[in-house]
């Protein structure tokens, strides 16, 4: 895999991630009350719309790095961006990683590295 899309790969790795938390801080918050009243106080929060700007980023990045690997060999390499979340998510908010859910991202891992290998 050369450099370009590499760096094209991480960004849509960390673009991803950062959105997905982003949600994940904006929908979480106690504060939100219910309803529409939760919305309103969602659309007034900086990570919904930061979760939203990585999404576009994302999307450009994904763009320009399917333009130089097949669609097969890039869809695999960005499942990865599973892992990122679930680790990040981990971290960030205390979220639990079962054993299922931890074979799940050893499983993953293994099959990007060797996509991303060539073999």
């Amino acid at each position: 895999m050369s450099t370009h899309v590499f760096a094209l790969w991480l960004l849509t790795v960390v673009f991803d991630t950062v959105g997905q938390l982003s949600f994940k801080a904006a929908a979480g918050d106690p504060e939100a009350g219910d309803g529409l009243a939760r919305w309103k106080h969602m659309l007034a929060r900086p990570w919904l719309w930061l979760g939203g700007a990585c999404y576009v980023f994302e999307f450009l990045a994904w763009i320009a790095f399917l333009t130089l690997v097949p669609l097969g060999r890039g869809l695999l390499l960005g499942c990865i961006n599973i892992v990122a979340i679930m680790l990040a998510g981990r971290w960030l908010f205390g979220e639990r990683l079962t054993r299922m859910r931890v074979t799940g991202i050893l499983l993953i891992t293994i099959g990007v590295a060797l996509v991303g290998a060539g073999l």
